[in-house]
């Protein structure tokens, strides 16, 4: 199925390795199917996906933390932001 993100917000976050990162919150979108062919209406698909802002994909584990994939880097958002959600 083709996708589209639509970059929703964007956070610092401190890594278990001390650096501080900046992280992507983006929506998938997928293509509204209720549309004529060759639409390019777009509907949520309801979920989230995190990356870096170099690329690199963000894990959330089942209680909202955040890990960099394929990596042991742990990320905690700063300030005063929620955990997010699957």
């Amino acid at each position: 199925m083709e996708l589209r993100l639509q970059l929703l917000e964007t956070f610092n976050a401190r890594g278990s390795d001390g650096a501080t990162y900046k992280l992507c919150a983006y929506d998938r979108l997928a293509p509204d199917l209720s549309m004529a062919p060759g639409s390019e209406r777009w509907e949520s698909t309801g979920k989230v996906e995190y990356r870096l802002d170099d690329g690199r994909s963000v894990e959330v584990d089942g209680q909202g933390g955040l890990r960099i994939a394929g990596s042991g880097v742990v990320l905690t958002p700063e300030g005063t932001r929620a955990r997010p959600s699957l």
